[in-house]
């Protein structure tokens, strides 16, 4: 596998967000979004087996106060793990990975783009799917036989950039009773990039406007954007 980074940090966006959670970046994406904040992720990386991933994981998750990292017989201090990337189903060995970690006793998220199938991940991963917007400039390339393959436990999140991403999202939410085929619909104003290079969406707005509507979704901040500086990495 090609991984960007593995760190432990707290769970910035979905509904468990606030967590304590061992993330693992993969490298490779193969779309462009306009307000893309991790295009680090693109390319270069290091190659790992899947078994190095691992290890790397457990010894995250027994690390803190008191403890050596991967203690014997020591439980795990964090077992929430989300496979992130880039777009993690790019690279095939992401599938036997969160098997992997499920079997272990971790509990597994995986945030993609909605571009690729999720059928093929085990039923247990909590799917974090995105539907881009008309404005992220990847628009229409959601798999819509996604809808259904998810369930209860996952999540459908729309990443909101304008007025007209937010009217899109209304009306796919809608459209396709979103409210009742996953647990959350999560609607994301875009955070400003701290260059410049896009501007952030009011979250004030997007409060108003769900509210307006009566929308039955959840708005999502990027927590970890809040807590240090947006740009930096490894959080």
């Amino acid at each position: 596998m090609q991984i960007s980074e593995i760190f432990r940090s707290i769970q910035g966006e979905s509904t468990r967000s606030g967590l304590p959670s061992i993330f693992v970046r993969l490298t490779g994406c193969n779309l462009r979004c306009t307000w893309c904040d991790t295009a680090y992720a693109f390319h270069g990386g290091t190659k790992m087996t899947v078994d190095e991933v691992l290890n790397r994981v457990a010894e995250l998750s027994h690390a803190g106060p008191g403890k050596s990292s991967g203690q014997a017989g020591a439980p795990p201090a964090v077992t929430l793990v989300e496979l992130t990337g880039g777009e993690p189903l790019l690279q095939p060995e992401a599938i036997p990975l969160a098997q992997e970690l499920l079997d272990r006793g971790y509990t597994v998220m995986i945030e993609t783009s909605g571009e690729r199938p999720v059928s093929g991940l085990p039923r247990e991963v909590i799917k974090i799917v995105d539907v881009k917007c008309p404005d992220s400039g990847e628009p229409d390339t959601f798999y819509m036989e996604n809808l259904g393959a998810l369930d209860e436990k996952d999540e459908i999140k729309f990443v909101i950039s304008t007025r007209r991403d937010y009217e899109f999202a209304r009306e796919f939410t809608l459209r396709h009773n979103l409210a009742h085929r996953v647990h959350q619909v999560v609607f994301s104003p875009v955070h400003a990039d701290p260059e410049g290079t896009w501007p952030g969406m009011s979250a004030r707005d997007v409060a108003e406007w769900i509210l307006a509507d009566g929308l039955p979704v959840r708005l999502g901040l990027q927590l970890h954007k809040f807590i240090w500086h947006p740009a930096m990495r490894g959080v």
